[in-house]
């Protein structure tokens, strides 16, 4: 492979207090591997679900292959998420017990060229905690450019 894809969902850090992440493979057809080794993959607007004890990731979008037949994929489908039994009963009872969200946070391919997914499991913030997020990326910001400028 020459180069590795990294597909960052930045939304998520921002609405959501990160508790735990995981990395799971991820269920795809041939054309949708191809572009997301172009690069072509959006993750801001996805969420992961359960259905029958089995994991899938919402709302991903996966531009359709440009140079795909009849063969080629939806952009938008379920696309279903590898993981442990153990990491997803875990996964299960964390979401219906304490009410948290799985969120998509990175879609990259790793050294053999499979795509993966890093999952994080989410609390949601409040708008004062957003506020306080804000404030803290504004102080960084500044203290960056004074660095800079030493």
């Amino acid at each position: 492979m020459l180069k590795t894809i990294n597909i960052f969902n930045k939304r998520a850090k921002f609405d959501y207090e990160i508790i735990e992440t995981f990395t799971a493979g991820i269920v795809l057809a041939g054309t949708e591997i191809k572009s997301i080794r172009l690069g072509k993959a959006n993750i801001t607007e996805s969420f992961c679900e359960f259905s029958n004890n089995e994991l899938f990731a919402i709302n991903t979008y996966i531009e359709e292959y440009t140079f795909g037949n009849q063969f080629n994929h939806k952009a938008r489908s379920e696309r279903k998420l590898l993981l442990n039994k153990k990491e997803l009963k875990g996964l299960l009872k964390s979401v219906q017990a304490k009410g948290l969200t799985i969120v998509p946070l990175k879609l990259f391919t790793n050294e053999k060229g499979l795509a993966k997914l890093q999952i994080g499991l989410c609390k949601g913030k409040k708008t004062y905690d957003k506020r306080e997020s804000l404030k803290e990326q504004d102080t960084k910001r500044d203290l960056d450019r004074i660095k800079k400028a030493f």
